[in-house]
């Protein structure tokens, strides 16, 4: 996550309530991307270092385990800059302007100067966060699909250049020159497509002629079929991990004026806010437009204090929130009260285990330095095989 300070409602429930229960089912490594942070943020220097380790206290609260899990800065191993400079020398500029968030925060984010290659450059950045731990699994929305399909594109190109025998080139072009001529153009083809679009039906077609040819043509080996496809798919020796998205159940919740939670927007409840706060802030919500009086009646798919209901409510909860309101049975601070009450039970718990980190700010610092040790000795491993497959390690 980038470090935005302390974490808010929205947070805990598209993320962190997934890295919770990820946590005891593989070895996962949660990171505070700091570097990222200055893509859009560069200018923003004094801040940092409470922004980093308020949202650290937040993650323990929210139940990160630090025996459990591996929690680091980014900024504290530079071999995460050291794979991002190298794999950049021979990632197509094209791939990163095309990540569909690119020009979508440069819309979003117009009062900000991003014509930079910072940013041009950070789902790059991303690729090797992940790829330096060799990671299988990215646990992410729908909406970033796009960064980790990026990150196997990156990871597949890498091999290919530098995971390969000496000769390789030359087989290869043996193998193909056996196809008919239109079979090799048409091999190249989907080959082409598959490595800038990781289009599954360009695989397919390709897989498809190669068998063909294995099935048909007089001198074909297995070699041969085990070259193209390699070739295909732009394989070599596996040096970087093609990781999988995993998709994991995404909560959005909206703020208190019905539109995105943000801090930014004045809009959060955040992980931490006393109870007083979090009734004031419910309370004050935005609702639906047709109950301007408590005679009204209303619909609750029309109110964003409904996605609360959703989140916090049992079904009878919401049965009677749903009858209330269409029957203008009850108020729309009747309806409210549930919602105020399970965040505040939900938040208690969080406010007792931040109390002591918060209390104690070099117990979070040590955390995160035996953290980030543990991360370096894996991202050490990783950046010796990266520069020995690329002939760095004299």
């Amino acid at each position: 996550m980038r470090p935005t300070g302390a974490m808010h409602l929205g947070h805990f429930h598209g993320a962190l309530k997934n890295w919770v229960r990820l946590q005891h089912e593989h070895e996962c490594f949660f990171f505070v991307a700091d570097w990222h942070a200055l893509t859009t943020h560069y200018e923003e220097r004094g801040v940092m270092e409470r922004y980093v380790y308020d949202m650290v206290v937040d993650w323990i609260a929210a139940g990160l385990d630090p025996e459990k899990c591996t929690i680091f800065i980014q900024s504290h191993i530079p071999e995460h800059a050291e794979l991002f400079t190298l794999l950049a020398m021979g990632t197509p500029l094209g791939w990163l302007e095309r990540v569909p968030t690119y020009k979508d925060q440069i819309e979003k984010l117009k009062d900000r100067d991003l014509a930079t290659y910072g940013f041009l450059g950070y789902p790059l950045l991303q690729a090797a966060d992940i790829l330096i731990y060799k990671a299988n699994f990215v646990p992410v929305g729908e909406d970033q699909s796009s960064h980790v399909e990026l990150t196997r594109e990156v990871a597949r190109r890498f091999n290919n250049l530098y995971g390969r025998h000496a000769d390789a080139q030359a087989r290869i072009g043996a193998a193909l020159a056996k196809l008919p001529k239109d079979d090799a153009r048409y091999f190249e083809k989907q080959r082409k497509a598959f490595g800038e679009t990781g289009s599954e039906e360009a695989l397919g077609r390709g897989e498809g002629l190669v068998r063909k040819a294995a099935a048909g043509i007089a001198g074909w080996t297995d070699d041969d079929t085990e070259l193209l496809l390699g070739h295909l798919k732009g394989a070599g020796k596996t040096i970087l991990t093609e990781p999988k998205a995993l998709h994991t159940e995404v909560l959005r919740l909206p703020g208190t004026d019905g539109t995105k939670m943000s801090k930014s927007y004045g809009n959060a409840v955040l992980m931490r806010d006393e109870p007083a706060e979090v009734a004031k802030k419910i309370r004050g919500m935005a609702t639906d437009p047709a109950r301007g009086r408590r005679t009204d009646p209303g619909d609750p798919e029309k109110c964003p204090v409904w996605q609360f209901h959703k989140v916090y409510s049992d079904e009878a909860t919401r049965d009677w929130v749903v009858e209330g309101c269409t029957s203008a049975g009850i108020g729309c601070l009747d309806c409210k009260q549930p919602v105020i009450d399970a965040i505040v039970a939900e938040q208690t718990p969080w406010r007792d285990r931040a109390e002591a980190y918060l209390a104690n700010p070099k117990q979070v610092h040590w955390i995160v330095e035996m953290g980030t040790e543990r991360a370096r000795t894996v991202a050490r491993q990783t950046m010796k095989d990266v520069r020995a497959a690329m002939g760095l390690n004299y």
